[in-house]
């Protein structure tokens, strides 16, 4: 390799590095956040909530859909008469397949009137 390609390739990879950091998969310990996570902290890290309410005690209940399920789906068999007149039976098209629908999934979370987080709870539906 020459100078020329070396110093792109350089370049390339250093480019992907900072486009592309090391995989890392975090998950938040809702525990520790208990007691000092505010609600206002919660919109900027998980943006707006899909649902809230705030109550007679002067707390709020918020959900924020985490992942969305499916609705699921089936593909049949085709089993019948062949189309073309010189082919005599039957044939199948695709074979039955059945994809069961699969739940929304949401964190629920709950802030005292102080704002401040008091219980976390995961929600399927």
């Amino acid at each position: 390799m020459n100078m020329g390609c070396r110093s792109l390739l350089l370049l390339t990879v250093l480019a992907l590095a900072v486009l592309f950091p090391a995989c890392s998969t975090t998950k938040i310990d809702w525990n520790s956040r208990v007691g000092t996570y505010t609600y206002d902290q919660a919109v900027v890290d998980l943006g707006p909530p899909d649902k809230s309410a705030k109550l007679s005690d002067g707390s709020t209940v918020a959900e924020w859909l985490t992942r969305r399920g499916r609705s699921g789906g089936t593909v049949g068999m085709y089993y019948g008469p062949d189309y073309y007149p010189r082919y005599y039976g039957y044939y199948s098209v695709a074979p039955y397949y059945y994809d069961p629908p699969s739940p929304d999934y949401f964190l629920r979370l709950t802030f005292g009137p102080d704002g401040k987080l008091e219980v976390w709870k995961k929600i399927v539906r």
